[in-house]
């Protein structure tokens, strides 16, 4: 069991090198790798090319305001020919840029998302991930919304600041050069300063970046917590809106409000805290660059009023000192964007860690227990199920059901039948023994509640084989067979079908599957409880009947319908607090585990 808050635990230890290194392993377990690798390097190319181009239009700068100064006509057509094809060359390069941006963050999004995808949907994951405390609510935001900032984020960034650099190693270059017949008089004395505009510029940006970073330094925090706080405000809507019903009926809408109220207060909280030391960052960067338009020419200025250039020659200075305190000033401007990155990457990487750590729980410092699915008999051995409330084992040991044998096992209410339930099926590992089922595919396990999910209804009938896998009229026969013939005209039709069906017509549902998909055995927990007593004898008949071959284990009270099962094993609880070695991580798992 993980205990991860959005800001604690393995992932925060891990680093920021460790969280660049665990994205770039995202990527490459997706196979994306090539095709990014051709897009960065036409990046590259286009960028390359855009720096140069820059620099001849900056370079143009000079004979075009000479041409003013001398009101030469023609040279200044000439000029704005010059003006023409540059202007041209990088209008195309940009539009390049642009699209090779766009398909470089899409393609990003694709692997980080394939990734996750992956790792969340491997067998049991998506359960345990759930119950893993704060790291484990809402993956819905993690796979979707992060995944795509961080892919924006990091194109963008990675872009800008290759881009930047680019520009200001052509750029000093440029300036250096510039600065370098430039003499200062001072006191009846000259002076020359070898780079000094190199030098002002540099000063200039280090000094608005260490000031930016001062000011700005807490964003990288708050996102992380206004992404957390958002993403469970969002859940509180959610989860009211999917029990509304159950709202109404104990008017219970006042309670709701306030719950949502608070959620949503919290996330009031956390925005005004980013707005804050959002406006103090926001008093060093549009304060920078503000005095950044007058700045290159006060440098310049006694240069230029002593006589030792021209105003072609200033403006290309100026030209060039924008641009590289343009550059340098990246870190400056992009402090914000720097700050939601890291944080969006290491909710990222966080989420991808945790999933990775359910499989490690099953054989953690708690005890666990052995799983095996080989053979088509069942075999509990030796079994205790253990939550922090009760320890659950069997009467008979070892319980073994032979192909076809029909076995219940019997407890009354809070003797934990359903945690019984889940550690047969694989969804609980907490405790000792063996557990020994059917090879995958010949087991269908039947809970207390049928998961039908959203979509056209032959999904649901069919799940989770795709509906070609049978035909349209087998579909129709399983409906039928169950008492739902009137459904069949509708297979196609897309709706919310756990919300239009009762809860007797879902399970019903979940019969018809086991019709379709012919399993050697039914694994049930209460499976017939949710039935009306119509169709409850209808699905009795077919396990007597169609699916009489069908092996039977059943977690129930006993009040089954007499016939169905040949044996009966009791179940017996212990009631209690179970310490075990980091039981610690337990309690919260176990929340939803709470004695049936």
């Amino acid at each position: 069991m993980l205990n991860q808050s959005a800001g604690s635990g393995p992932a925060s230890a891990q680093g920021f090198g460790g969280q660049l290194g665990e994205m770039i392993g995202l990527l490459r377990a997706n196979r994306c790798g090539g095709r990014l690798m051709v897009l960065i390097a036409a990046l590259v190319v286009v960028i390359g090319a855009t720096a140069w181009y820059q620099v001849q239009l900056n370079a143009w700068n000079k004979p075009f305001y000479d041409s003013l100064t001398r009101k030469d006509f023609p040279a200044f057509l000439q000029q704005l020919k010059v003006f023409g094809a540059l202007a041209l060359v990088l209008l195309a390069l940009n539009v390049g840029q642009l699209w090779l941006d766009q398909t470089l963050k899409l393609t990003l999004r694709r692997g980080l998302f394939g990734a996750l995808l992956d790792a969340w949907m491997k067998p049991g994951r998506a359960d345990g991930i759930a119950r893993s405390g704060l790291i484990g609510e809402n993956p819905d935001q993690r796979m979707q919304i992060d995944t795509d900032m961080l892919a924006d984020h990091t194109a963008a960034l990675g872009i800008g600041l290759f881009q930047s650099t680019l520009l200001l190693l052509s750029f000093i270059g440029v300036l250096w050069k510039q600065s370098g017949s430039m003499t200062l008089p001072i006191a009846g004395q000259s002076f020359n300063i070898p780079g000094f505009m190199v030098w002002c510029a540099l000063l200039y940006a280090i000094t608005a970046s260490w000031l930016s970073r001062l000011a700005g330094r807490r964003l990288v925090e708050l996102n992380a917590e206004r992404s957390s706080r958002e993403a469970a405000f969002r859940f509180e809507l959610v989860r009211v809106n999917e029990a509304r019903e159950d709202i109404a009926l104990h008017h219970g809408e006042a309670a709701e409000a306030a719950r949502i109220a608070g959620t949503f207060g919290s996330v009031v909280d956390i925005i005004l805290a980013a707005i804050r030391a959002t406006v103090g960052l926001t008093w060093v960067t549009a304060g920078y660059g503000w005095f950044a338009i007058v700045a290159p020419i006060l440098a310049a200025s006694p240069f230029y009023f002593t006589g030792h250039m021209t105003i072609g020659e200033l403006m290309l200075i100026v030209g060039a000192f924008n641009q590289v305190q343009s550059s340098l000033r990246w870190y400056v401007n992009n402090f914000p964007a720097i700050a939601n990155w890291r944080a969006t990457l290491y909710r990222v990487t966080s989420f991808h860690r945790a999933l990775a750590a359910v499989d490690g729980l099953k054989v953690a410092d708690t005890p666990h227990i052995e799983r095996r699915e080989q053979g088509n008999a069942i075999e509990l051995s030796g079994l205790c199920v253990m939550t922090p409330y009760l320890c659950v084992r069997l009467e008979e040991d070892p319980v073994m059901a032979a192909p076809g044998e029909r076995v219940l096992l019997q407890g009354v209410s809070g003797s934990g039948k359903t945690i019984l339930f889940r550690a047969v099926s694989g969804l609980w590992g907490l405790g000792k023994g063996r557990v020994t089922m059917p090879e995958k595919g010949r087991a269908l396990y039947l809970p207390t509640h049928a998961y039908v999910p959203p979509g056209p209804l032959i999904d649901s009938v069919c799940y989770p084989h795709p509906p070609g896998d049978y035909a349209a009229g087998e579909v129709a026969a399983a409906l039928e067979a169950v008492g739902l013939g009137r459904l069949a005209e509708r297979l196609s039709s897309v709706e919310r079908w756990d919300q239009s069906l009762n809860a007797s017509e879902r399970q019903c549902i979940a019969f018809a599957r086991a019709l379709l998909q012919k399993p050697d055995w039914l694994v049930m927990d209460d499976a017939l409880v949710q039935i009306d007593p119509e169709a409850q004898a209808r699905i009795v008949a077919l396990l007597k009947g169609p699916l009489a071959h069908v092996g039977l284990l059943g977690v129930g009270n006993g009040a089954e319908l007499s016939g169905l099962y040949q044996r009966s094993v009791k179940i017996i609880s212990e009631p209690g607090i179970v310490i075990l070695p980091g039981s610690r991580h337990v309690a919260a798992a176990a929340g939803e585990a709470k004695p049936a």
